[in-house]
């Protein structure tokens, strides 16, 4: 088995290195390259999933449907879909489109562990049932995205901090989120431009 590592950044994006992910994440977190994103059913739901308990960032917290970190020249599309597979069981998506091409977010947990990540946000439509692995998700749940984000907004969910700024910004996209705009893909970090 291989160690996943994780693309380290400057400040422009830029890959300066490696970093194992294992050992990535501690109060002093280096920028990195990560990615979030976001599926829906044909009836405007969105997934969300918990995060497993033993994780090291935020266990247990309701967030986006998933998480993760392009491997060494990998594709960020291609990233997406080996997560969906690994995380959700979700061998088929729909086209995984680029939305949000340039967020970027850090946020501190109470016991001092820190996420620092430039952190695309992508959409697709989900095909088939998920089956969560253990490992990497608690649960899942499917929301209709318009109280999705009412709840988000008006602070009555309890979700992970990215995703909480992912959907103010999504929020000004409009309310379909399938008819979101795809974003230009000129405009994501340059480590992310492969």
């Amino acid at each position: 088995m291989t160690t996943e590592q994780v693309l380290l950044l400057d400040e422009s994006g830029n890959q300066i290195g490696l970093a194992d992910k294992a050992e990535v994440h501690h109060a002093e977190t280096p920028l990195h390259l990560a990615f979030s994103s976001y599926l829906f059913d044909d009836r405007g739901r969105t997934l969300l999933s918990r995060r497993a308990l033993h994780k090291k960032t935020w266990p247990g917290i309701w967030t986006n449907t998933a998480c993760g970190h392009p491997a060494p020249d990998e594709k960020m599309t291609d990233s997406v879909l080996r997560r969906l597979r690994d995380e959700l069981g979700l061998p088929e998506v729909k086209q995984v489109d680029l939305i949000l091409p340039a967020f970027r977010y850090r946020a501190e947990m109470p016991n001092g562990v820190v996420e620092n990540e430039m952190c695309p946000v992508f959409r697709g439509e989900v095909v088939g049932t998920p089956t969560p692995n253990p490992a990497e998700v608690d649960s899942v749940e499917w929301v209709p995205w318009a109280e999705f984000v009412e709840s988000v907004l008006n602070g009555t969910r309890d979700i992970s901090p990215w995703c909480r700024l992912q959907v103010e910004e999504l929020n000004n996209l409009g309310p379909d989120p399938l008819s979101w705009p795809v974003a230009d893909g000129s405009t994501l970090p340059p480590a992310a431009k492969l």
